[in-house]
């Protein structure tokens, strides 16, 4: 005889299951420290700084 399931309680479950896969793979794809971030932050400022210390002067002659 099969056993008697509470369907409420299995879709239930299954939504928080589907919720805590979404979760994780939110936390790979978007999370990072906050030292990854200053990181980041500080590249982009140097490569702004030495890119703009590569450009031609503009001369109007």
């Amino acid at each position: 005889m099969a056993e008697i399931i509470n369907l409420n309680k299995f879709r239930k479950a299954r939504a928080r299951a589907d919720q805590k896969a979404l979760a994780e793979e939110n936390a790979i794809k978007f999370g990072r420290t906050k030292a990854q971030k200053q990181l980041e932050e500080a590249q982009a400022e140097k490569s702004e700084r030495d890119l703009d210390g590569k450009e031609r002067s503009k001369d109007p002659e």
